[in-house]
């Protein structure tokens, strides 16, 4: 289920921060609140599912790309030297098949592929090696660089020099072959970045003002379409289709999306009742528990489950209305279900971790422990899993575990001084040389310290510890 991000993390590379499966919310906290990612393992899972093969056959290796999805309803995508990709939802509702999707993807994937940095006639952008594709200051912003992001927006000189711009379209055409071979070497079509760009050709004659971010940081010309074209059109793949199957998939991201960040009557309006499709009843269950109907969306989701019992994602979405409506107890099982049919997605063990932690029952404390160690395992820089399994061992009485996980908590979003000070602390309450007692250390070396500064602060507090107690006489 679709959830917002509630911090930025360690730059861009690590920016996919807290992750569970509650309703979406709205805005972000922090120095990134005009964005958010946002997190659903199902969506994730059939863009991954897409993207991966043009990946490989980039010449990339997809464990090491992070595809983000910024809440955010402009049309927009990025990509970052930290190999990170960004789509907002905006332009993802924009796309009309996933073959325009994919095509958009691959194109950042070019990017990556093509280490693109904009450097010349751009002392600005020197700063800030690491945008690549410069969709305005918010994505500086975004990436929790609020300082840079001010900078580009307010630099006339980054955006006005003719060597600049010149470069940034050098760039835009790099990465549009870099796409259509990528994307022909994988079996699929190119057609879909093509038709993306000239569904939006008009974007061209507007004033910057006017103009969907995309196109003031990916600037369009019929130049550029038509070299992009030739090479698509002679590919051998050129007339591939997109599956019933993918198709399906693409409407069903889009139903999400809209069920999850439109106004529920908006929803409960475009996939009215005559509409009996999987995505629109799919959208009208989320639609009603984001609208307190409780038990007409149990009820929906009831009748999807037993047509598609194996479907984890609806288990997800019964287990999260029982949660939200005050009953931990009752959505366990519907969480143990969701992780049984796929136990290697980490935010479904954190759903389940965080239930039974809601019990208040001292007996699942063990098995929401295991849950969440078993969910960092795979994502370890998930904030909201490091803070539920802070608050389970605190409740155990675990206090240097307890500490251990707030650090690793502020390490993952990027706040190293309460990093350090937490593993700190955490080290003093652990058993020495344990590898819990280590990864303290490795937090507080990460932080910059050295050490000679760790040996001297056990010095100070050796001394401490020896100075005599002095007691003051009674009736003082």
């Amino acid at each position: 289920m679709i959830r917002s991000n509630q911090s930025v993390s360690r730059l861009v590379a690590r920016m996919v921060c807290a992750a569970a499966t509650a309703s979406l919310l709205a805005a972000m906290a922090g120095p990134a609140s005009a964005q958010s990612t946002i997190r659903d393992t199902e969506v994730e899972g059939i863009i991954r599912e897409w993207t991966d093969p043009v990946f490989v056959a980039m010449g990339l290796e997809p464990s090491e790309i992070q595809v983000l999805l910024v809440n955010d309803p402009e049309l927009n995508a990025f990509a970052t030297g930290n190999r990170v990709i960004g789509v907002n939802t905006g332009l993802i509702l924009r796309t009309e098949n996933p073959n325009q999707l994919l095509g958009v993807l691959a194109h950042e994937a070019g990017h990556v592929k093509n280490r693109h940095v904009l450097r010349e006639g751009a002392q600005s952008a020197a700063t800030q090696p690491f945008l690549m594709t410069m969709a305005l200051g918010a994505l500086a912003i975004a990436a929790g660089q609020p300082g840079a992001g001010a900078a580009l927006l307010g630099s006339g000189q980054f955006f006005g020099t003719v060597n600049a711009l010149r470069y940034l379209q050098g760039q835009e055409g790099e990465a549009d072959i870099t796409a259509q071979r990528g994307l022909e070497a994988a079996g699929e079509s190119g057609r879909g970045l093509v038709e993306f760009f000239e569904n939006f050709r008009s974007q061209e004659v507007f004033s910057d003002a006017r103009r969907y971010p995309y196109f003031r940081s990916h600037p369009l010309s019929g130049q550029r379409i038509e070299a992009l074209r030739r090479p698509v059109e002679a590919a051998a793949h050129y007339g591939q289709v997109d599956s019933p199957e993918r198709m399906a998939e693409h409407a069903l991201i889009l139903a999400k999306i809209h069920a999850f960040m439109d106004p529920p009557n908006t929803t409960l309006r475009a996939y009215g009742s005559s509409d009996t499709s999987f995505p629109a009843r799919y959208a009208r269950a989320i639609a009603w528990y984001r609208d307190g109907q409780t038990q007409k969306a149990l009820d929906a989701t009831d009748a999807l489950i037993a047509e598609q019992p194996q479907d984890p994602y609806l288990w997800e979405l019964k287990g999260q209305i029982l949660f939200e409506e005050g009953r931990p107890g009752e959505a366990i099982s519907a969480h143990t279900e969701s992780v049984r049919l796929k136990p290697d997605a980490p935010l479904l063990r954190i759903n389940l971790a965080h239930a039974l932690i809601e019990t208040n029952d001292p007996a699942n404390l063990d098995a929401a422990v295991d849950q969440l160690k078993r969910a960092v395992a795979r994502e370890d820089d998930n904030t909201l899993a490091w803070r539920l399994l802070s608050q389970a061992y605190a409740s155990q009485g675990k206090e240097g575990e307890a500490r251990l996980a707030s650090a690793e908590y502020y390490f993952a979003a990027g706040i190293e001084q309460e990093a350090t000070q937490f593993a700190l602390r955490a080290r003093d309450m652990l058993p020495a040389g344990s590898n819990e007692w280590r990864r303290a250390m490795d937090i507080v070396l990460a932080s910059g310290a050295t050490m000679d500064d760790i040996n001297d602060l056990d010095r100070r507090q050796e001394r401490r510890r020896d100075r005599p107690t002095v007691i003051p006489p009674a009736g003082a």
